[in-house]
């Protein structure tokens, strides 16, 4: 009986595998904002949320996205 839950724990998980969970939601955690981090990146390059003065058609063509880019790298 070493393994039951200790009386009184809101979720009804022993240490181990609390530890085994935060772990593997941590990691979840991390990989899920990196890719939005990563997409917010893209959608800005590719539109900007504050136009310019000539509107939206700051970027044009596949050239300057990916010279947009490149600066952004660099």
């Amino acid at each position: 009986m070493s393994d039951a839950a200790p009386a009184g724990t809101p979720s009804g998980l022993n240490s181990r595998e609390a530890r085994e969970f935060h772990a593997i939601f941590l990691t979840s955690f991390i990989f899920f904002t990196a890719v939005a981090i990563v997409a917010h990146i893209l959608v800005w390059l590719w539109r900007p949320w504050f136009p310019g003065e000539d509107g939206y058609s700051m970027i044009n063509n596949a050239t300057d996205t990916l010279t947009s880019i490149a600066t952004f790298l660099v």
